[in-house]
């Protein structure tokens, strides 16, 4: 895509790149951030660093010094929607871009930002994530094609690369900065599930979210199935909460894994005397699997033999391990969640003596 030849139509950008213990990936986000064709006096690089305890704010550092429109700035909260206001309010951009430590950009991702905020009328545009596993072993791979599959996300289509159109919600947006000015930050109270909320505010408001093959970005998953499992049920357990929050601001494919889930809980304890209950419960775990084999089978050509066998069995784990989390979340109804970072590493709040 060519920049505007006038000056005065470009918009002043700015990315907001939360971070904590990312220093796997940080670098080559960064890199792929400072090489926009952009004007770099135009288009600002914002790191929040929530108080790493790996090498993340040493490679940080590192590139502000070669960079100048690079710059580190503290989250002292450790969590995403602190690191997200914390940039917004130093920012100088026009334009908000929220970018992600574990995701790389392409070269005319900032100028296709403002191009689809301008030729779209909407609030907030983004793109597809093309999911890439973190490494070459088997369960990276399977990880990758759990998140790439319409099985594995239900209808997610920045996660399945759907087509261009309006949509529900984006990962790592584009805004017009006045967009927080009328609706407010991010919700602080949130550590999953920002970026739903906030997208609902937007839609509540009448705005509109875009999404665009044009700005398909590369993300790097957890390496492992049980970083898979993981990251299914500590996200899942903020469902419950986050619809407290904003009633609009999660869909039925957040909420299909722990229907499944209860489904099987509620036969269990007819096992001893209902053969019904036990023919209908495990006939739910192969309808589940055969339906997993489906999606496995049509995308084999893309993937190794040992990735699509173990495909419909990581499915099945990835939404068992979502369900619970969701139920899990219960608590939340009752008690405020914390507020503590979900990935390890140092304490980011002082601990009181005595």
């Amino acid at each position: 895509m060519e920049l505007p030849a006038n000056r005065e139509q470009m918009s002043t950008v700015s990315f907001v790149v939360p971070v904590r213990n990312e220093e796997e990936f940080v670098e080559a986000c960064l890199q792929s951030l400072v090489e926009q064709r952009y004007p770099p006096a135009d288009c600002e690089i914002l790191v929040v660093d929530g108080r790493s305890s790996d090498r993340t704010r040493e490679i940080v550092e590192t590139i502000c010094r070669r960079h100048p429109q690079v710059r580190c700035l503290e989250n002292p909260a450790g969590i995403v929607p602190v690191a997200m206001n914390i940039g917004i309010r130093a920012a100088r951009g026009e334009v908000i871009l929220r970018a992600d430590g574990h995701t790389t950009y392409p070269p005319d991702y900032a100028a296709n930002c403002v191009k689809y905020l301008n030729e779209t009328g909407a609030d907030n545009v983004g793109g597809p994530c093309r999911t890439v596993p973190a490494n070459e072993s088997w369960g990276a791979q399977t990880v990758a094609a759990v998140l790439t599959s319409p099985y594995g996300v239900g209808n997610s289509r920045f996660r399945t690369c759907g087509e261009d159109g309006f949509v529900d919600t984006v990962p790592f947006g584009a805004f017009r900065r006045e967009i927080f000015e009328r609706l407010g930050m991010y919700n602080e109270k949130l550590v999953r599930n920002q970026d739903n909320e906030l997208n609902a505010r937007i839609r509540k408001a009448g705005g509109k979210i875009y999404l665009t093959r044009a700005l398909s970005t590369c993300y790097h998953p957890v390496k492992t199935l049980p970083g898979l499992l993981q990251y299914g049920f500590n996200t899942s357990r903020w469902h419950l909460f986050t619809l407290r929050e904003s009633k609009n601001s999660m869909r039925p494919r957040h909420w299909a894994p722990g229907a499944f889930l209860m489904l099987l809980l509620l036969l269990l304890p007819a096992f001893p005397w209902s053969g019904l209950a036990r023919f209908s419960f495990f006939g739910l775990l192969c309808v589940h699997l055969l339906g997993g084999c489906y999606w496995s089978w049509h995308s084999k050509d893309k993937q190794r033999l040992s990735v699509a066998l173990l495909q419909p069995f990581a499915c099945l784990a990835f939404h068992l391990a979502y369900g619970a989390g969701t139920y899990f979340g219960l608590w939340y109804l009752f008690r405020e969640p914390s507020q503590e970072p979900i990935r390890p590493g140092l304490a980011v709040k002082p601990k009181m003596n005595g």
